[in-house]
């Protein structure tokens, strides 16, 4: 070979050459052996010659393996915290979905998990019968990243291209095998190594492939290509290539194949054990994920509705079955994902109750099907489905109180090719959002809505199907359409309304929730143990609630209470502030416990506990049942006979009684006391009688009867009842103790018996009075009243006969009436009055009477109408028309009497001639009257006429009518008006006719007009000034009175407008009018102007002017002429400034006579108003036009900032960015169709604005105020872009530099000492919580009170604690620890052993914390230090019978090595246990079975079984002496002690003192029992009694002490005596004011932007590090460093280059750590060893000394000190120079000078010039040190804070003496009193109880007989203990 090269290049023998690499590595033999074919080397004479050519090398760059094998782990790794292995498979069934597309049956897909280790596992096949894969197939799914779309296949029927498949419905086409790379990452990341198995349809060969990363690894190390491999081509079911020892299952799939036509099977091994863990364990949870994902595959279109009674058109065909097999005897388990019925899709169908469809339409064929479907309220919970295997919440930052129905989640499920994307959910869209404002829908009804988009292949869908990359984005352009889908028909409507509607309409259906009614205001509940729930309570009169109305009284059943009860409804409680009827999900009802007579009780209860299948019958039966209990009615007897009956008549002095009353209740059973539980109370009854007399009710008797068992109620007879008149007997049932006669509201059982006594017989008579006057022929009544001999009205005799007597009047009766009086009836009078009021005297006189004559006076008047007479009564009356006639009439009585009457009229009526009035006069109160017609008005009366007036009375028929004759003469009145034109000497006259119109010309005079007058017989009247007065013209109202009487009208000026009529009248005014009018129509003059008419004023730079400008020739008035024609159009002329008049068009339009302008458009110069002119002859017309800006074309910042703007991640900008729309001529634009959008080209960014979309002002600017930027850290883009329909408009882009947030908490880091060993009751290890921020650095800004630690036992309850966990408080800190750290120390391990879990939370705000990771701890027993039993055993009593049970002391006892806790502490310890008998004294012991003195049992692990331990039969032992069994434990460490246990029992020697002995032993362990509790109780009493007194000197010492600084901080302390907590806000208040006005007040500011400020190790810029309070001296000093105020000033380099590499070193920073500073107290250049060099003017003082330090003080001296060094401030430049001349003659160097008047000296001495001299305050652009707050704001501040302190503890003191004084209370109450005396009895009776055991058995027996013969006595209560204070849970606050 080297012969070779020689030969090839030419070299001879004895040249030397070296050969290397490229890379000048020499060639050796190490080096040769690693070259392979196709590697360039070099040819040299040296290893260090110079190349004198490029040479070429080829290289290979292949991707390494792991790109194909990691692939998964990198895609599904990144799947946001979820276990990605369900997505993985789905990635395997897409490919099995794709192969299965043409099945024309059954499409089956089987996934096998074969986890069997026995059969080669664990492995995971996925099989499915489609199409099969050819080998050149196969090699196309083992090329990564060959996508469908470039893939090229074998068999040649297919097309060579991609063929996207036609739409189906939800897009189910199964064409989800896309990118050529979800195969591959799926197998890899389930395991190492995959086997393809394929068989084509059509094809008798199997193709198998196999790809591992065992494979690829040991090519690399073999240097063999990597991706190459080879397709084993083989028979069916030929598996000699299969290990049988390694992989038996696939022997038995390999077996498969002889039966099927295609297959494909995917057979992946090496699968990961966490893998295996998982899928075993969550069995169900992720078959669930994939029933979900494919649900629409598996279901059909319309989705798992389980409800569905409708045939299915859309029935799957899809099969897809699951099985996962373990090692024997583990039985298989098997899933078909058709049978799963708890996915999301499912749950979501069958819990809606309508489906609202809709369809969105984009670009390129894109479409997306959707769906929401409502989820309504259900009487008393939300029905949107939760997802069973969710957390709490999704987000795990923060816990949203009271979320409802959906809550935050997003409404919309994504769906591409009908497969789930899970981690793209879309939250809403603009037309279905939640309205800011309350409209016709309630707000909660959005919170109730899911839904589901379809999305086609046209959206784009990330590699692993996980994510859309542009779902939203597209459904928000403005470009897309969205319709209503309404039964499969799309519909182009207004999408919001019918969504709107839609919603509407499914909350009337389908929510049934519970409407308030009869709202009736407000109260306050002191039941509620929250304060702050306390009120407001809205009260409703009426609910309706599941189709049913309940009402106030109604009465209801309760359900799930305890007791159950019924009641009436009082009213309805709803929480919150309401008006009116409203909605709610639930609330309360306070029901008054029927029946009240039972019950006088009244509870509040949540609605959902009413009964609603209660029946009102079963109701009213219950309350019914407990009425009849009560007494109902009072039985009364009268045991002589002499009974007395409703409303019996007695005479008087007749006896009553005796009177026998029962009370019976509704079952007739005789009662004496109420039936009431707990009282006794026995019942009375009253007997009353009532005389009701005229002046009132009065009582004549009253007794009170007791029961008696003998005679019931017994009452003795009365015999005073003597006046006339009603009685009333009232007996009335009364409670014994108040003598109440109600009980519960309800009146008692009563009785009432109503009588009367009677008068006697009549025996003479009163005459009632007649009411006057009387009337002739009017009949009248005269009453007769008859009295007995008691002078009481009486009953008259049947059968008197009455006279009747008077003088000159004749008087008759019709007869008598007998009644309650006499009446003799229709008395007549007649006669002729004389005069009128006469008075006469009527006597009457009845025989048979004592006194049988009475006289009476009556007043005679006229009687009723009856004659009509009227005057004069002459044949005929003459009268002139136009006048009135006059009449008088009368009217006469029977008797020729005048007389009157009510509503007496006399109607007069003419007739003979059309219209004449009808005249009435009323003749009521005289009887007479004048009737004055009115005036007759006859239309023509040209001659005499006769007329008739008829008279008559139109309310009294039965007088005859009267008629008289009228003779009716013409009128000389004016009655017709003639107007003529008559011309000054001529005898022409044109007379003008009524109403006549005339042409003249406009702005002429009409004149010449005259008049004449005519009567009514057509009489020409000659004028007279008294006439003519009465003339008037409505033209004019200057009328000259000498022309009118000589018959001249006043001339008339025509209208100048030609454009109307106009009406002109003339009228004589007397009595009456006449009129005479004419109308003038103006005619236009000559032609005068241009007159120009636009349509439109405004107009658009380029744009042409909408609508046409119109151009007429006017007259001097303005009237259109019609002097224009076409050819005008050549002469008319139009000009103005920028006017393009190529687009200018003059026509003439014949139909309206007028010159049409068009295309007037201006291009080019200013906006604003211009001035058209148009030109015809010699006539000129101008107008105005507007011209605004043309159309946008541009978008422009109006100030253009700093690029990048720098922001803290999660804040905002301080200023809003302002855009400016522009036309093309740079004009600002304020069309407000234009939407300027802003958008983020990245990502990643995300902007929190007030509007994303912002219409321009009328300036054409637009504001986007950004309140935060959120976003990875760096740089991003944000870009403006206006639209209008489909057109976009360019605009800027702003750059913004997103900087971490280093104060938001992001995290929760906790630190212990993981190690220790927990043990009961100890201490807990010290946990310190770190909050780590955004920026992964601490965060020193929070708040130790709001940093908790909750403590529960159990298990890991997800991301949230459960209710019980207890919350236990942040230590203080230490001064030796960090500010960044928060400790808990000292805190208390439970007592109880076992797992716990320790929790930390942050409390963000009000409704968000930040949780941080569950700890579980394992608390260990402590020390074992006993033997005891986990429950004590009762005392054992025993006999030495031969019955062993009787001997039996126990059958099974488990004792355990405790702690001292009394948990199980004995782990690991074994031994014996001892069980001996020990005895008080030197007495006899019992002896254990086999006459042993102990039994030995063993202890295993600290536990031991005492079994079947018993005396022997007949053992030794004291009678009714008791014993203690000692349990000694012997444990084998020897180092271990326990104490032992002992237990007392009791021996006998007889069975019958055992059973003696039984039962006192067990009174007696009850007894000690309930001795204890009371004890406890009584105990915790008096220790919270103590504790509330220290809390009480605490809170009183603290309260002093804030006083005391108050006083010392200058607050008058006086004006806090007796102050409450309301003076306290005011005061605090006051504070408040004060210092907002002093923060409000004008003061210097620095304005420099500090975005850095608050990061971690920074400062700030140099400008806000200090102050200056005067403001010559802030000026001149800033200006003096004014290149260094906006430095930024940080602790460390790191931060210092962490701003530098983020503003890309834009931004100078300074950090401290490498500033030298030295500290220097010198005193001023003019002081030397404390002496005066000189005597200084202008008050010199170092810079430095007059900087004001708000923060960060040393570091800030230590800035500033390498900033202004010794720089002296001083007066002015005199001063300085003087000082400065002082300073340099005493050998000393002088520093730089600054005056307070802005020069400056510098350290050389030269001043002067511009450079030296500082500018005014306003020309440094806010790059000033600010001003401090006033001195009083500090002190101000202070005592703020002060007064709050004061304030909290004032209030915590009135809490704790509040609570201290209830406490007291309750320790004097009567319960705890009663409690007292129960422990002493009980004490008392222990006592009694132990003294009986230890008695001889003699008198133990004695005792017990005695006893027998006594009632049992019930068991002692146990007392009740009182609560302390209830844990405090997250969330709630803590409740005393």
């Amino acid at each position: 070979m080297v012969l070779f090269r020689f030969q090839e290049f030419s070299l001879s023998a004895k040249e030397t050459f070296v050969i290397s690499t490229t890379d000048r590595r020499e060639i050796d033999s190490e080096l040769y052996k690693e070259l392979v074919d196709g590697k360039t080397l070099h040819l040299f004479e040296s290893a260090n010659q110079k190349l004198t050519a490029a040479t070429e090398e080829r290289i290979e760059f292949l991707p390494h393996y792991h790109t194909l094998v990691q692939c998964g782990m990198y895609e599904y790794y990144a799947s946001e915290g979820q276990k990605a292995l369900p997505y993985a498979f789905a990635e395997l069934i897409d490919n099995a979905l794709s192969a299965t597309a043409r099945n024309t049956g059954i499409r089956r897909i089987e996934i096998r998990l074969l986890f069997d280790e026995s059969q080669g596992g664990p492995a995971v096949v996925v099989m499915d019968n489609g199409c099969g894969m050819t080998s050149k197939q196969l090699n196309n799914w083992a090329v990564y990243r060959l996508s469908k779309f470039i893939r090229e296949n074998s068999i040649k029927s297919e097309e060579t291209g991609y063929v996207r498949p036609d739409p189906v419905p939800r897009s189910l086409n199964s064409d989800i095998s896309y990118f050529g790379v979800g195969g591959k990452q799926a197998v890899f990341y389930i395991g190492q190594s995959v086997r393809m198995i394929s068989k084509p349809a059509g094809s008798p060969d199997v193709h198998e492939f196999v790809m591992s990363k065992e494979d690829f690894e040991r090519k690399e190390m073999n240097r063999e290509d990597i991706y190459t491999g080879f397709i084993r081509n083989r028979k069916p079911a030929d598996c000699s290539h299969v290990s049988e020892s390694e992989e038996q299952f696939l022997q038995s799939i390999v077996m498969e194949e002889k039966e099927k036509e295609s297959f494909t099977a995917v057979i992946i091994t090496g699968v990961q054990q966490e893998h295996v863990t998982y899928l075993k364990d969550n069995f169900n949870l992720w078959t669930r994920e994939l029933a979900h994902t494919y649900h629409y595959y598996i279901h059909g279109v319309h989705g798992n509705d389980q409800r569905e009674t409708r045939k299915n058109d859309h029935v799957s065909n899809i099969d897809i079955q699951i099985s996962l097999v373990e090692r024997s005897p583990r039985i298989p388990r098997m899933m078909n994902l058709r049978e799963v019925d708890n996915d999301m899709q499912t749950l979501y169908i069958n819990s809606s109750f309508s489906t609202f469809e809709f369809k969105a339409t984009g670009a390129r064929d894109s479409f997306v099907e959707g769906l929401i479907r409502y989820h309504p309220f259900l009487y008393d919970q939300e029905t949107y489905p939760v997802d069973p295997y969710a957390l709490e919440d999704e987000d795990e930052e923060c816990v949203i109180l009271n979320s409802e129905a959906r809550g935050k989640r997003p409404v919309f499920e994504c769906f591409w090719n009908g497969r789930l994307i899970p981690y793209t959910t879309v939250s809403e869209f603009e037309w279905c959002a939640r309205p800011k404002k309350v409209g016709a829908v309630p707000l909660e009804c959005y919170n109730r809505i899911s839904g589901v988009l379809f999305a086609n292949d046209r959206f784009q869908v990330s590699t692993n199907k996980l994510t859309f990359m542009d779902l939203e984005l597209q459904l928000r352009d403005s470009n897309t359409i969205f319709t209503r889908v309404h039964n499969g028909q799309e519909l182009r409507v207004n999408i919001q309304r019918e969504f709107t509607n839609w919603l509407k309409e499914c909350h009337e259906r389908f929510d049934k929730q519970v409407m308030f009614q009869g709202f009736k205001g407000s109260m306050t509940r002191t039941d509620v143990p929250t304060k702050r729930q306390q009120s407001p309570w809205a009260i409703f009169q009426a609910i309706k609630w599941d189709g049913k109305t309940y009402k106030k009284g109604q009465c209801v059943k309760s359900v799930k209470t305890n007791p159950v009860f019924v009641g009436s409804i009082v009213h309805f409680l709803l929480y919150g502030e309401h008006e009116g009827d409203v909605y709610a999900t639930g609330g309360y009802v306070q029901i008054a416990l029927e029946p009240k007579e039972l019950y006088d009780e009244v509870r509040i209860i949540p609605i959902s506990k009413i009964d609603r299948l209660a029946a009102a019958t079963t109701i009213k039966k219950k309350i019914e049942d407990e009425l009849a209990k009560l007494p109902d009615q009072l039985r009364v007897t009268w045991p002589e006979g002499n009974a007395w009956a409703e409303d019996d008549a007695r005479p008087a002095g007749t006896l009553m009684g005796p009177i026998k009353v029962e009370i019976l209740n509704k079952k007739g059973d005789s009662v004496s006391r109420l039936p009431v539980a707990g009282t006794t109370k026995k019942l009375l009854i009253e007997l009353k009688v009532i005389w009701h007399s005229p002046k009132g009710d009065v009582q004549t008797n009253s007794y009170i009867g007791a029961h008696s068992s003998k005679w019931e109620y017994w009452f003795k007879s009365m015999g005073n009842l003597s006046k006339l008149g009603k009685y009333t007997l009232h007996l009335q049932t009364m409670l014994n103790d108040n003598s109440a006669s109600e009980w519960a509201g309800k009146r008692l059982p009563n009785y009432t018996l109503n009588f009367s006594i009677k008068e006697g017989e009549a025996i003479s008579f009163v005459l009632g009075v007649i009411s006057s006057p009387v009337h002739f022929g009017v009949p009248f009544s005269i009453h007769l009243d008859f009295r007995d001999e008691f002078d009481y009205p009486t009953q008259p005799p049947c059968d008197i006969k009455p006279q009747l007597e008077c003088s000159s009047l004749e008087l008759s009766y019709e007869g008598i009436i007998f009644g309650t009086t006499c009446v003799i009836k229709n008395v007549r009078a007649k006669g002729k009055i004389n005069h009128q009021n006469k008075m006469y005297t009527v006597k009457v006189h009845i025989p048979g009477l004592k006194q049988d004559s009475q006289s009476l006076q009556i007043v005679l008047q006229p009687g009723p109408p009856h004659t009509l007479v009227v005057f004069p009564d002459g044949d005929v009356l003459s009268v002139e028309n136009r006048t009135p006639a006059n009449f008088r009439v009368e009217i006469h009585d029977e008797y020729q009497n005048i007389t009157t009457h009510p509503k007496l009229s006399v109607r007069c009526q003419l007739l003979g001639a059309p219209d004449l009035p009808v005249d009435v006069v009323d003749c009521s109160n005289t009887g007479s009257g004048l009737l004055l017609t009115k005036p007759l008005l006859l239309k023509t009366v040209n001659a005499e006429q006769i007329l008739t007036a008829k008279f008559n009375i139109p309310n009294h028929r039965t007088v005859a009518c009267v008629e008289r004759k009228l003779r009716v003469l013409p009128s000389s009145r004016i009655s017709r008006l003639e107007v003529y034109r008559q011309e000054e000497g001529s005898e022409d006259v044109m007379v003008l006719q009524n109403a006549e119109r005339i042409d003249w010309t406009a702005g002429d005079t009409l004149g010449n007009l005259r008049f004449r007058l005519y009567d009514e017989g057509n009489r020409l009247v000659s004028l007279r000034p008294k006439l003519t007065t009465k003339i008037k013209v409505n033209w004019t109202a200057d009328i000259n009175a000498e022309e009118l009487s000589q018959g001249k009208l006043p001339a008339l000026s025509v209208p100048s407008q030609a454009q109307r009529e106009h009406f002109y009248l003339v009228s004589f005014h007397d009595q009456h009018t006449v009129n005479f009018s004419f109308i003038i129509v103006p005619r236009p003059d000559e032609p005068e102007r241009l007159r120009v008419n636009l349509s439109e004023s405004t107009v658009k730079m380029g744009e042409i002017l909408s609508g046409n400008i119109h151009v007429e020739v006017v007259d001097q008035y303005g009237n259109k002429t019609d002097c224009l024609n076409a050819e005008i159009v050549k002469t008319m002329s139009v000009s103005a400034d920028g006017l393009d008049k190529s687009a200018l068009a003059i026509e003439w339009q014949a139909s309206s006579g007028l010159l049409s302008v068009c295309g007037v458009r201006f291009v080019g110069g200013s906006l604003g108003p211009r001035e058209l002119c148009f030109k015809y002859q010699d006539m000129k017309e101008f107008v105005r036009i507007e011209v605004t800006a043309g159309p946008p074309v541009q978008i422009k910042l109006l100030k253009e900032p700093e690029m990048p703007l720098q922001v803290v991640n999660g804040q905002g900008l301080d200023a809003p960015l302002v855009v400016l729309l522009c036309d093309e001529w740079g004009n600002p634009s304020p069309d407000q169709q234009i939407a300027i959008v802003m958008k983020t080209l990245s990502p990643q960014l995300k902007i929190k604005s007030s509007v994303s979309s912002l219409s321009v002002d009328s300036e054409g600017k637009a504001y986007f105020i950004l309140k935060a930027i959120s976003g990875p850290k760096g740089e991003h883009q944000l870009e403006f872009r206006g639209s209008f329909s489909r057109n976009g408009i360019p605009g800027p882009v702003v750059k913004l530099n997103v900087i971490p947030d280093p104060n938001k908490p992001v995290e929760l880091s906790i630190e212990y000492d993981s190690a220790a060993t927990l043990c009961a009751g100890d201490i807990f290890p010290v946990f310190t919580v770190v909050v780590m921020s955004e920026e992964g650095t601490p965060v020193r800004t929070v708040c130790p009170a709001n940093l908790s630690m909750l403590l529960w036992k159990g298990t890991a309850s997800g991301s949230y604690p459960p209710s019980t966990a207890s919350t236990l408080k942040c230590s203080k800190r230490k001064h030796t620890e960090k500010d960044d750290c928060f400790c808990f120390r000292d805190k208390q391990i439970p007592e109880l052993a076992g797992q716990y879990v320790v929790q930390f939370v942050l409390a963000l705000d009000k409704t968000k914390h930040l949780w941080s990771k569950q700890i579980l701890l394992n608390v260990v027993p402590n020390k074992a230090v006993k033997l005891a039993p986990e429950t004590p055993p009762l005392t054992p009593v025993v006999s030495n019978s031969n019955i062993r049970a009787n001997r039996t002391l126990l059958d099974s006892l488990n004792l355990k090595i405790m702690d001292q806790y009394s948990n199980a502490a004995g782990e690991g310890l074994d031994g014996k246990v001892i069980v001996t008998v020990k005895g008080t004294g030197d007495v006899v012991l019992p002896l254990f079975e086999n006459g042993e003195t102990s039994v030995s049992y063993s202890l295993t692990n600290g536990q031991t079984l005492i079994t079947d331990l018993a005396l022997l039969e007949n053992s030794p032992g004291v009678d009714g002496a008791e014993y203690i069994l000692q349990f000694n434990p012997e444990i084998r460490q020897t180092s271990v002690t326990i104490a032992a246990y002992s237990l007392p029992f009791r021996f006998c020697n007889d069975a019958e003192h055992q059973k003696v002995i039984v039962t006192l032993s067990k009174k007696k362990d009850r007894l000690s029992q309930t001795v204890l509790m009371y004890r406890e109780v009584f105990e915790t009493s008096k220790q919270l009694k103590s504790e509330l007194e220290c809390q009480l000197q605490d809170a009183t010492h603290k309260l002093n002490e804030f006083k005391a600084e108050l006083q010392k901080s200058g607050f008058n302390i006086s004006e806090l005596t007796m102050v409450s907590l309301l003076l306290f806000a005011l005061f605090i208040n006051g504070k408040k004011a004060i210092l907002t006005k002093m923060e409000n007040q004008p003061r210097r500011k620095c304005s420099i932007p500090d975005p850095f400020k608050g990061s971690p190790k920074v400062l700030g810029k140099v400008g806000h590090l200090a102050q200056v309070e005067d403001d010559d001296a802030a000026k001149v000093i800033s200006w003096h460093i004014l290149g260094d105020m906006d430095c930024v000033v940080t602790e460390t380099t790191s931060a210092a280059k962490r701003i530098y590499d983020d503003t890309q070193g834009r931004q100078q920073v300074i950090p401290l750590e490498t500033v030298f500073w030295r500290p220097n107290d010198r005193p001023l250049p003019h002081i030397r060893n404390g002496m005066l060099l000189f005597q200084p003017i202008g008050n010199p003082v170092f810079v430095k000394d007059i900087l004001i330090f708000p923060e960060h003080v040393e570091s800030c001296n230590k800035v500033f000190a390498s900033l202004l060094g010794d720089t002296i401030l001083i007066d002015d430049l005199d001063s300085a120079n003087h000082y400065r001349r002082g300073v340099v003659q005493n050998k000393m160097q002088c520093p730089t000078l600054l005056t307070r008047q802005g020069e400056r000296i510098r350290s050389n001495g030269k001043f002067g010039g511009l450079q030296n001299k500082a500018p005014s305050i306003e020309k440094l652009r806010g790059q000033v040190f600010g001003a401090p707050l006033p001195k009083e704001y500090n002190r101000t501040q202070h005592q703020m804070e002060l007064l709050q302190q004061c304030r909290v503890a004032m209030q915590k003191a009135s809490e704790v003496r509040s609570e201290y004084n209830s406490h007291l209370e309750h320790l004097q109450s009567p319960q705890m009193k009663q409690k007292q005396q129960e422990l002493q009895q009980q004490e008392q009776e222990l006592r009694d109880l132990e003294g009986s055991l230890a008695r001889t058995p003699e008198q133990m027996y004695a005792a017990r007989v005695k006893r027998g013969l006594e009632p049992e006595t019930p068991e002692p209560s146990v007392p009740a203990k009182r609560a302390r204070r209830k844990t405090r849970k997250l969330g709630t606050s803590a409740v005393l």
